[in-house]
């Protein structure tokens, strides 16, 4: 009974990411799909800058906007991890075959956390590149479909994302072992670091204006 139960876990987490895969290999939206996202990214916009005018005098509106972007898109993440950890993955192992070769694969386990992490952060990943595109950094399409432009953007994206894992990695070993800090007051220190870099690559790297 327990190896059926992991055997629906692997065909489940096996379709499951077939599926991501090919959202993130699609970039072609239908202008209709590009105008409601820009409006809904409108919505967006006019619900933060709504909370804006309390903290005119200590942060600027896009600043601000990247604030918020960045806290809801975190929220995001702990609500789908906890769902998923819960609900989907179920506390079990996942199995999963990776195909090399026709006819051939190499079976992978993952502890469900792991497992949780791995669906979690590429579906986090697109949904704060899209806020901070549409909402903090308004460089939206105009209503083309998405074209070399937004995949230079997705990447840059991404490389400011990798950026800050090995910040967060190297701040890490840095602080606690060699410092000999506390590992929360040194996470601490290193997420001002990070959101700081974020920020700034994002502003004048990845949606920085041509």
């Amino acid at each position: 009974m327990r190896l059926q139960k992991y055997k629906k876990k692997s065909v489940y987490a096996n379709k499951l990411l077939k599926n991501l895969r090919i959202c993130l290999k699609s970039s072609n939206f239908a202008p209709a799909k590009v105008i409601r996202m820009n409006r809904l990214a409108q919505i967006i916009t006019k619900i933060i800058d709504f909370f804006y005018p309390p903290f005119r005098k200590i942060m600027s509106e896009q600043l601000f906007r990247y604030a918020a972007c960045g806290g809801g898109n975190l929220v995001l993440d702990w609500v789908l991890y906890f769902l998923i950890y819960n609900f989907v993955i179920g506390h079990d192992l996942v199995y999963l075959t990776l195909p090399f070769r026709e006819g051939a694969g190499v079976g992978l386990c993952l502890t469900p956390h792991i497992a949780t992490l791995c669906i979690v952060f590429p579906i986090t990943l697109l949904t704060g590149f899209w806020l901070q595109k549409f909402v903090t950094f308004q460089t939206p399409n105009k209503g083309e479909a998405p074209n070399h432009q937004t995949t230079r953007q997705l990447s840059r994206y991404i490389l400011i994302v990798f950026i800050n894992l090995a910040i967060n990695y190297f701040g890490l070993k840095l602080c606690v072992e060699i410092l000999g800090w506390y590992p929360t007051p040194s996470k601490m220190f290193i997420t001002l670091i990070t959101v700081a870099v974020s920020y700034l690559g994002q502003k004048h790297f990845t949606f920085a204006k041509q």
